[in-house]
């Protein structure tokens, strides 16, 4: 996976959140929640793997 699908499914998380909380739905807006914070640990650790790629890049010699 990859950011573009991270930002999409925060943006789907989102989407949930709004419509559940637009038609007072608490299971939605609560799952629209957590898929946001599911996307975002996710492109937690994309990131995390680009930091350590990049260091052992450098360790290497290897400028990426």
């Amino acid at each position: 996976m990859g950011d573009f699908q991270n930002k999409a499914d925060e943006l789907g998380g989102k989407a949930k959140e709004t419509a559940g909380k637009a038609t007072g739905n608490d299971n939605l807006e609560n799952e629209g929640k957590g898929d946001q914070v599911k996307a975002n640990a996710k492109q937690g650790v994309e990131d995390a793997k680009d930091k350590v790629t990049e260091g052992l890049g450098k360790l290497k010699g290897d400028d990426r």
